[in-house]
């Protein structure tokens, strides 16, 4: 494949970020949320160009890698953006099983959903329009997705960045002096809670080395919070 322009990038961005403006300019409240890994930088970039008001949330589940927390604010900084950091209401000594295990060991499902789902339900309850910069080749689930899908409590989630390519991110980053997660030199090429991420492997899937073992590909953001019936 070749090295796609800088002129067509600039097309494709401005195409998304037209859509956004359209969600403003017809009331709608808009929302973003991020993961802060090098691939979320495009989509950040491109709200900075909207309105850097544009809130963009994240959850501190407490499990998050310290590499990514000082990544979040060298982001916020550099692109003036309104990062948001949402808490799950159970601390990490309550999230035991009756072990004494850890959830995201005994029972990752519900400590995704404790972690990361439950937080965000209120947003989704006030806003109308949830940007969500998943692609459809980073896996199965994502690739079946649309670029408009409802989501539950009457808001709508908008995937701008669904047909973009890994290397298309890439050099969109290149392009715009973005920068690149810590830890991603180091072979972390997915980055989530550091208890349930590994280094990547393979060339093809770039999730592969998320909870790896456990039959799990997605936190349940973009399957518990989709419309039921959307």
């Amino acid at each position: 494949m070749s090295v796609p322009s800088e002129k067509n990038l600039n097309r494709e961005a401005g195409i998304i970020i037209e859509k956004i403006h359209a969600y403003m300019d017809q009331g709608k409240k808009v929302f973003a949320t991020c993961s802060f890994q090098s691939q979320s930088l495009p989509l950040l970039h491109m709200i900075s160009r909207v309105n850097r008001g544009i809130p963009v949330y994240y959850t501190n589940t407490g499990f998050l890698f310290s590499e990514t927390i000082r990544f979040i604010d060298q982001v916020r900084v550099q692109l003036g953006l309104n990062v948001i950091a949402l808490r799950p209401d159970f601390p990490k000594m309550k999230q035991l099983d009756r072990s004494g295990r850890f959830l995201y060991a005994s029972d990752p499902d519900h400590c995704c959903y404790l972690n990361k789902v439950k937080p965000l339900e209120p947003v989704l309850i006030e806003k109308d329009i949830w940007i969500n910069g998943i692609r459809a080749d980073q896996s199965d689930v994502r690739a079946a997705m649309a670029e408009e899908e409802p989501a539950q409590h009457n808001c709508k989630r908008f995937h701008p960045m669904l047909g973009w390519t890994s290397k298309m991110v890439y050099y969109y980053r290149q392009y715009n002096g973005l920068p690149e997660h810590p830890l991603e030199s180091q072979g972390y090429k997915s980055i989530g809670c550091e208890p349930c991420t590994a280094k990547s492997f393979g060339d093809h899937n770039e999730r592969n080395a998320r909870w790896f073992g456990m039959n799990k590909t997605e936190c349940g953001l973009n399957t518990t919070l989709i419309a039921k019936g959307g």
